[in-house]
């Protein structure tokens, strides 16, 4: 059964001064397009470099997570460093992702050329970095979906399925 987490990073929601939307948005928008059974681990933790990349390097090799995605410190504020972080555990970087996403958001909102959106793998994981913002998520996952379920069967990760009416997933006909 695949597994996917959740990861909100946060420093105002993770010390509770307000509600984490983007884990839930994150959420919602799975529970739509991903077709059962899979497992979802959710953590909501503080923004900064070491906490970003030690959390994900434990959901990848201690939890074994198939799909990690993580929203939030994706901008250019002095306190985003979720890119950093994920630098630090990366082994694979897949641009096309953050391209793609960033490409899906300009279309709303001029903005979106300051997200530093990207994807990469971590042995049998991918991780994928979203913005905070709960709109700018679905419109993210929209953009890039159709791809992550062959992406996890190259990388040899748990077989995902998607609902082909909300995200159909593309993978190449055997030869």
């Amino acid at each position: 059964m695949p597994k996917i987490a959740i990861v909100t990073v946060s420093d105002r929601a993770s010390a509770g001064v307000y509600e984490d939307l983007s884990g839930p948005a994150v959420f919602d928008w799975l529970k739509t397009a991903v077709e059962p059974p899979y497992e979802v681990v959710r953590r909501l933790i503080p923004d900064g470099e070491e906490m970003v990349s030690s959390t994900l390097a434990g959901l990848c090799d201690d939890e074994q997570c198939d799909l990690v995605l993580v929203a939030g410190g994706t901008g250019p504020d002095l306190r985003d460093q979720t890119p950093e972080g994920v630098a630090r555990i990366a082994e694979k970087y897949l641009p096309g992702f953050g391209e793609a996403m960033r490409r899906a958001n300009l279309a709303e909102v001029p903005t979106a050329i300051l997200s530093r959106q990207e994807a990469v793998t971590r042995g049998k994981s991918l991780i994928i970095t979203l913005p905070g913002k709960p709109a700018a998520i679905a419109t993210s996952l929209n953009a890039i979906f159709a791809a992550v379920p062959y992406c996890l069967d190259l990388i040899g990760a748990a077989r995902l399925s998607t609902d082909p009416l909300v995200a159909p997933s593309f993978r190449p006909k055997p030869h």
